[in-house]
Formats: structure tokens, sequence, C-alpha cells
């Protein structure tokens, strides 16, 4: 009896297997099309149908499109190739690693430094008045175990007074309180009339492909554009 209820079962399943589903293009095996849904559960796929691009198929999701290979197993959205097993954006690791910087390359001495003297290193290029520099400030201000080197990369189209605040900073003799005192406190200080490294950080930044603060960079080259906590931070800055 038992071995009849499985019998029963793997052919209930090859059957469903060989069904189209309805809004499928006849064109797709159903067999694929069973496939490419069973590896991508997450996904309500309306219909599925061949891609113009021979072994993508494309993925009808309400009004959205998205585009799998044959098996399911890698997922096309907004051009980058996802992993669908395991989520990872292979695209953007694949840039990241094409795009890593040679650390030694950096001029740290156009850097403030601040943190842990025996810390992780990391980069940080920050305009004095982006609110977002601002909420990373507050977590590099207290992190444990990292040693920062902050590229003073004012934004002038965006914050008109930011570049005098960064000269400022510079030119004031403790610089890194400076950094704190106009960017957590607002104060004003005095106007930086000494020569400051401004223009060539943004020749760096423009170099190495920088167009946004706060914009970080570990030792090992990756970039990554945006805030993150301070755990969230060392963390990224041990990964191997």
């Amino acid at each position: 009896m038992m071995k009849k209820i499985y019998v029963s079962i793997a052919m209930g399943l090859m059957l469903w297997s060989q069904t189209a589903v309805a809004g499928d293009s006849p064109d797709v095996v159903p067999a694929v099309a069973a496939q490419i849904r069973a590896n991508i559960p997450g996904l309500p796929i309306d219909a599925i149908r061949p891609a113009p691009i021979d072994g993508l198929y494309e993925l009808k999701v309400g009004g959205q499109l998205f585009y799998s290979d044959r098996t399911g197993e890698h997922l096309i959205s907004s051009g980058h190739i996802f992993e669908t097993k395991t989520r990872k954006d292979l695209t953007a690791l694949r840039l990241q690693a094409i795009n890593k910087i040679d650390w030694s390359t950096l001029p740290l001495k156009q850097a403030i430094v601040s943190g842990d003297p025996k810390g992780l290193p990391v980069a940080v290029f920050t305009d004095p008045n982006c609110p977002y520099c601002k909420k990373l400030e507050t977590e590099l201000k207290d992190a444990k175990g990292i040693k920062v080197y902050t590229f003073l990369f004012p934004l002038e189209a965006i914050h008109p007074t930011a570049r005098a605040h960064a000269a400022s900073i510079w030119c004031a003799k403790n610089k890194h309180e400076a950094l704190l005192d106009v960017m957590l406190k607002g104060k004003t200080l005095p106007k930086g009339t000494c020569s400051t490294p401004i223009d060539a950080n943004e020749a760096l930044a423009r170099k190495l492909g920088i167009n946004g603060t706060p914009t970080m960079i570990a030792a090992d080259g990756r970039k990554f554009a945006g805030v993150k906590t301070a755990a969230g931070l060392k963390a990224w800055l041990e990964q191997k």
C-alpha cells in the first residue's frame, strides 16, 4: 500500500512538472518553468517566456520584469546578477573586485588621523555639511579598534559653505577636535587661512571614482559609499 502511495506521488510530481502554468509561454518547457519557480520561491511569478537572449527567461511579476537562467539559480534584476540560493549580488561583488584601490597609493598626509592608533585602518571621504557624514561621524567618534583617516571632500555644488568649513577644520590647531565641533556640535570656527589639501583631495576623489560622501576605503582596497554603524564598519573592515 505504501509503495503505491509513493508511486502515486511521484507520478503526480512528474505530471505537474510537465503541465504548463496558465500565462506561461507555450515556448517554455513546463519542466524548465517548474524548476525556475522552485529555485526562486520568494518571487510570485505570473508568467515565464523566453527572453530575446538565448538561454535567458523573462519572468513577469506584477508590472515588473526579471530575468533568470533556465535553472532559476541566477536572477537578473536592475542590471545585477543575483545568486538565488544565497541571495548574493554577484555583480556588486565583481564591481567591488575590479574597483579596488591600492591603499599604499593614498596620500595619508592629506587626511586627519583619529581613532585607535593600532586599529584597523579606514579612509573616509567626508563633507563637513553632509548629514550622512555627520551620522557616520557619531559612530566613528567612539568606535573601538578602528583607525580613521578623514579626507576633507566638500561638495560645494550641494553645500555652498562646506569648503569654508573644511578649511577652518584643517587650519585648526587640533584638526579632529575641530571636525567634531563643526560636524557634531554645529560650531562656527575662525576662517581658515592656511594652505589646505582640499584641492588635492578633490582631484584624488575624481581619480578614485568617488563622487559622493561619505565614502570609505578599507585597507584591502574595498570601497563603500554610505553609512555604517561602528560595529558594522569594524565587521566590514575585518572581512577577507
